[in-house]
């Protein structure tokens, strides 16, 4: 069990963002990454369309006798998590959120921009973080659907991709924010790009490090921490050309 690796899914390669930050909290770790970029962006697709999407991919995940899965989309977590623990409650399985609190703890009474994508605002686990903690904090959801599609082709620097995140953050930088929440795991890979936009100021937050510590720790409960050499680590993807497994790769690696 211990050797088994841990699942880590996304709608595509943004989930790659959170692999860096596994492999960095537990390098002795092997890891089976799976983007199903055929079908992205899913921030764009209804609910139930991301709950079968999710579930088709998690149950071909559990096939490989992995020991743990991690749903490294803001996304799919937000439309699927509860039914996966549902259908899997022998399982160990984390999902992401943004990362709200944090940014609360920070900035309390401060305000807060929550990037996301449309599925992941719309869904009734961000309502619950609205409204934990909503009367604390001005929060501005954000809505940014088009950024996902620069990450899946590679383009996350330079004017063009400047203009899409001044775009869709048009309306919402009308008061200086205090924290910009990442509210999608594509967006990282923009972070110099959404810096170049909203300045020096805004502290810019995503919860990949939290993922990667509650994914530890809920290893370690379960006596499953492999120990020894570094791990090894499979990079998958549902659209396996040669272009998109160079980005993966890419992006793994990039400072």
């Amino acid at each position: 069990m211990h050797n088994r690796p841990i699942a880590v899914f996304d709608s595509g390669v943004g989930g790659l963002s959170v692999l860096r930050e596994l492999i960095r909290v537990m390098p002795e770790e092997n890891f089976l990454y799976f983007g199903d970029s055929a079908n992205a962006p899913y921030g764009d697709k209804t609910t139930q369309e991301i709950r079968t999407l999710t579930l088709r991919h998690a149950q071909e995940l559990f096939s490989r006798r992995i020991k743990a899965l991690v749903v490294a989309c803001n996304t799919a977590t937000s439309a699927a998590i509860s039914e996966l623990r549902a259908q899997y409650p022998d399982k160990i399985i984390i999902g992401i959120e943004p990362a709200l609190k944090l940014a609360v703890t920070h900035f309390p009474k401060g305000r807060i921009l929550v990037m996301a994508t449309e599925a992941t605002l719309r869904e009734r686990k961000f309502a619950f973080l609205m409204e934990r903690f909503g009367q604390r904090c001005d929060i501005c959801k954000c809505p940014c659907p088009g950024l996902v599609e620069y990450v899946e082709r590679g383009e996350l620097t330079g004017a063009a991709v400047e203009d899409a995140v001044r775009e869709e953050l048009n309306g919402c930088l009308d008061r200086p924010p205090d924290a910009i929440v990442l509210g999608c795991t594509h967006y990282p890979f923009l972070r110099g790009a959404i810096r170049a936009v909203v300045g020096e100021t805004p502290e810019i937050l995503d919860g990949a490090d939290g993922t990667a510590k509650e994914t530890k720790r809920r290893l370690s409960d379960a006596g499953l921490l492999r120990t020894g050499l570094p791990g090894r680590v499979e990079l998958t993807n549902s659209l396996p050309t040669p272009q998109l497994m160079r980005l993966s790769e890419q992006l793994l690696s990039a400072e």
